[in-house]
């Protein structure tokens, strides 16, 4: 369900699934109130034309179902109510409360209002900006068109790989598995998230031996293997770590996105000439219950507007907790612009991973419709019986056999590496 037509260039506009004993009507003026110019209490100052100007707005109310229990502990509940009413609400704040400002929007828009006792369960759904945000941020320098300019790579998904073990590795041992990577024909790699700057592979090291590998193919081949060096940390570590990767020949950082903030990866979108692949680590926290948090459909907008080029999806199938529905949403929802200015709509490229191997590849493909993605398998290429470059070229071969609309069995029979990983990821 897209915002109406009327949205405002002046105007910011939040849709949430809401739970509530009190009448609906009630309960979306309790939160319009308390996250614009309200509190529990009328109070000094508080004008009529003080809330005219800033009060939010509840726009529409869409009843849905009731339900005989509450879904989330803590909720006050009125005297004799026996039912709980479930409805989409949509709230609009004047662009004035907060100017353009994301730190400051995600306190309007997802603050205090998941602990208003007024709510049994509350999940913010989407958002939609005005363009004046783009004044102020510049989105992502290069998603789709530019990670493929970087690899070399054209109309087909990008074939990736995490560094696995996640941790433990030097940096040599790194640098050689990516040297069988790259031999394999990978076109991306990453760090894990849980591997920064630890003292058993520093991160200075392991960009000078990493890059050496990847320059010595790149002068093999022609063409650059793209490694997200993960530099998370202190904003002025992130940007010296950007600035080793670059001055080494490196073309794409990682930061998650969850441990260090919208204002910090601005300040990385500002300093960088890298991609920025960002990973959601920590997302289950405000999407797991179906009863409270923030959906990936408007917690992905705040990062795109940031910067970031990349954005982890999950994968169909995956070892999380996540239907494939949500899954392909995620990855349809990076592609759809932000904003109606050509150029500027904040398209991203979504990243499958998570527990992927050569089976999902063809049902990805005809779920998605694209091929604009990362299609980054850890175990899946690193466990392949046939060492890693088996691994990177079953991967490919899955995918060709998904462009061609060929059945993975058929395809396997005159290739042994997709044959083998078939066997071994049953």
């Amino acid at each position: 369900m897209s915002f109406p037509d009327r949205v405002s260039s002046e105007r910011i506009w939040a849709r949430y699934w809401i739970e509530t004993a009190w009448p609906v009507d009630v309960a979306a003026a309790v939160l319009a109130g308390e996250q614009s110019a309200g509190t529990f209490v009328r109070v000094a100052g508080e004008t009529d034309e003080l809330r005219a100007a800033h009060g939010a707005v509840v726009e529409n109310i869409a009843l849905l179902d009731t339900v005989g229990t509450p879904s989330l502990p803590c909720a006050g509940t009125p005297k004799g109510v026996t039912s709980w009413q479930r409805a989409h609400v949509e709230i609009s704040w004047p662009l004035a409360n907060m100017g353009t400002s994301l730190a400051n929007l995600l306190a309007t828009v997802a603050g205090n209002l998941f602990e208003l006792k007024q709510f049994s369960g509350l999940r913010l759904l989407d958002v939609a900006l005005p363009p004046a945000f783009l004044d102020r941020y510049q989105g992502p320098q290069f998603g789709v068109a530019g990670t493929r300019r970087l690899t070399g790579v054209d109309h087909r998904p990008l074939v990736g790989t995490i560094i696995k073990p996640s941790v433990g590795l030097t940096p040599q041992a790194t640098a050689d598995a990516v040297d069988k990577l790259a031999e394999g024909g990978i076109d991306f790699i990453k760090d894990d998230e849980l591997q920064a700057d630890g003292p058993h592979c520093p991160i200075a090291e392991r960009t000078r031996e990493v890059m050496q590998v990847i320059n010595k193919h790149a002068d093999r081949t022609g063409r650059k293997v793209m490694f997200a060096f993960n530099i998370t940390g202190e904003i002025d570590e992130m940007l010296q770590r950007h600035d080793a990767v670059e001055a080494a020949g490196g073309t794409c950082v990682m930061v998650s996105l969850h441990s260090i903030g919208l204002p910090a990866l601005a300040a990385l979108r500002r300093h960088t000439r890298l991609a920025i692949h960002g990973h959601r680590n920590g997302w289950g926290l405000y999407s797991r219950s179906p009863f409270i948090g923030i959906s990936y459909i408007a917690w992905q907008k705040f990062y795109r507007l940031a910067g970031v080029d990349h954005l982890h999806v999950n994968g169909l199938a995956n070892k999380f907790c996540e239907p494939d529905e949500s899954v392909i949403a995620s990855a349809r929802e990076c592609a759809k612009p932000m904003f109606d200015v050509p150029g500027r709509g904040c398209e991203v490229m979504p990243v499958f991973a998570s527990g992927q191997t050569v089976r999902q590849a063809p049902d990805t493909f005809a779920a998605l419709g694209s091929t604009d993605l990362i299609f980054a398998a850890g175990g899946g290429i690193m466990a392949h019986p046939g060492g890693i470059a088996a691994g990177v070229r079953a991967i490919q071969q899955a995918w060709e056999a998904a462009l061609t609309g060929t059945p993975l069995d058929a395809y396997a029979a005159q290739r042994h590496e997709l044959r083998e990983a078939l066997g071994a990821f049953a």
